[in-house]
C-alpha cells in the first residue's frame, strides 16, 4: 500500500527534482540498538518513508528535552506497520509513526502501543481523538480529494467536477485516473470517501457508474500523479491525458512552492466536493527501550513548534487547534471544513469486504 498525505507530498517534489531533509543530521538507517535503555539520551521513531522535520526543529528538541532523535524509515505506511506487527513486543524503536485511520485498528488489534496521554492534548482536536485508551496520539489530517487541471477544463470551456456525483456525469467521461484501492492508500480513501457519501447501500451502484464513465485505474499515487495526469508537472512532461486525479487537497500549494519560476496561482485545483478525511497518528511502541524519551517525543511531537513545521515538510494539516498554517497553504490550498470519513471501527468491520467488493466490480 502507498504511504499517506505526506509520501504523495514528498513524492512530488522528488518529481519537481526537489531533495527533502531527513532531519537532525540522520540518515534514515539508525535503529533503537542494543545501547538504547531507560537512562540513553536517544530515541529513535520508527515511520514510513515521507516522515521530514526540519533540522532546526529537532534540535529543539534536543535542547529542551536532552534527547537526540535517530529516525528508521520503514518504507511506505502499510510496509513500516507490517514491520512493527512482526517485532511486536520487541521494537525497533520507542515510537511509531504514520499509521492513519483506515489501518489503525490493525495497530491497536495487535497491541501496538503502550497507553500514554501526550502532555497538551487538550489543545488537539477533539473529532481526531477517536481512541479513548490514548494508545495513540493524533499528529496530523490530511485530505485525499480530486484535483483537476486548470488549463484542460479552461480550453475545453468546461466546468471541472465539484462532487462524487459530478465524476459520474457523460461530461467527464474517460477523465479521472484514480489508484487501487487494494494496494493504494489514497485509492483506499477515495474508495472510502465514495462510501461515506453514497453509503454502504449505493456504493457499489455508484462505482458501476464510475466504471461505465471510463474511470482509469493505477497501481499507486505517484503513477497516477506524475505519469497519468495533466495537470502536474510530471504529467506535463509525458504528455498525460488525465485532467482528473485522486491526490490530495495540499497538492496544488506543492505545485507553487517546487515550481520554477513560481505562478502567481496553483495549475490544478480541488474538487472540494470529493474528499476523504486522513487522521495520521504517533505512540509509544510496547517494549519500547527509551520509553521516557519516547513521551517525550510524543509530547513534542503535538507541540506548536513541530505543528507548524508539518505543513511545508509533510504537506499536512495540523491538529493543533492554535497552530498556523503558512500563507502558501492558505492562499493556494483548499481547506475542506467538512469532508466525509468514516469511523476506524467500522473500518475494521469492513475494509476487505469492501476492497474485495471494489475488485470486483472495478478490476474484473
Amino acid at each position: 500500500m502507498n504511504t499517506t498525505t505526506k509520501y504523495a507530498a514528498a513524492a512530488l517534489a522528488a518529481a519537481l527534482g526537489v531533495t527533502v531533509l531527513a532531519g537532525c543530521g540522520d540518515d534514515g538507517s539508525a535503529g533503537s540498538g542494543e545501547a538504547e535503555g531507560p537512562g540513553s539520551k536517544t530515541v529513535t521513531l520508527v515511520s514510513h518513508d515521507s516522515f521530514n522535520v526540519s533540522d532546526k526543529v529537532l534540535k529543539a528538541f534536543t535542547k529542551e528535552t536532552g534527547y537526540k532523535v535517530e529516525i528508521l524509515k520503514s518504507g511506505d505506511a502499510g510496509a513500516a506497520l507490517n514491520q512493527e506487527i512482526l517485532t511486536k513486543g520487541s521494537p525497533r524503536g520507542d515510537v511509531f509513526f504514520g499509521v492513519d485511520n483506515t489501518l489503525l485498528s490493525r495497530a491497536l488489534d495487535n497491541g501496538l502501543f503502550t497507553a500514554y496521554e501526550a502532555k497538551g492534548l487538550d489543545t488537539v482536536a477533539a473529532d481526531t481523538q477517536t481512541d479513548e485508551k490514548h494508545r495513540v496520539t493524533p499528529v496530523d489530517t490530511g485530505d485525499i480529494c480530486v484535483n483537476y487541471d486548470k488549463k484542460y477544463f479552461a480550453e475545453k470551456k468546461l466546468a471541472p467536477p465539484k462532487t462524487f456525483q459530478d465524476l459520474v456525469k457523460p461530461a467527464y467521461k474517460n477523465l479521472l485516473v484514480t489508484e487501487n484501492a487494494a494496494s493504494s492508500s489514497p485509492g483506499l480513501g477515495f474508495l472510502l470517501g465514495t462510501i461515506a457519501a453514497e453509503g454502504e447501500d449505493g456504493y457499489e451502484a455508484y462505482w458501476k457508474k464510475l466504471k461505465a464513465n471510463g474511470v482509469k485505474v493505477v497501481d499507486g499515487w505517484e503513477q497516477a500523479y506524475n505519469e497519468e495526469f495533466s495537470g502536474s508537472a510530471g504529467g506535463r512532461k509525458t504528455g498525460a491525458d488525465r485532467p482528473l486525479v485522486v491526490s490530495y487537497a495540499s497538492s496544488p500549494p506543492v505545485e507553487v512552492l517546487y515550481a520554477d519560476p513560481r505562478p502567481k496561482e496553483a495549475p490544478t485545483g480541488v474538487a472540494t466536493g470529493t474528499c476523504f478525511r486522513q487522521t495520521e497518528y504517533a505512540g509509544l511502541l510496547t517494549g519500547a527501550k527509551n520509553e521516557a524519551g519516547g513521551k517525550a517525543l510524543l509530547d513534542f511531537m503535538i507541540s506548536k513548534t513541530f505543528q507548524e513545521d508539518m505543513p511545508l515538510n509533510m504537506f499536512v494539516n495540523p491538529v493543533v487547534k492554535h497552530a498556523a498554517l503558512p500563507e502558501l497553504f492558505t492562499k493556494f490550498g483548499e481547506r475542506i471544513d467538512t469532508p466525509p470519513t468514516v469511523a476506524p471501527e467500522k473500518i475494521t468491520a469492513n475494509r476487505e469486504q469492501w476492497i474485495q467488493s471494489w475488485q470486483s466490480l472495478v478490476l474484473k
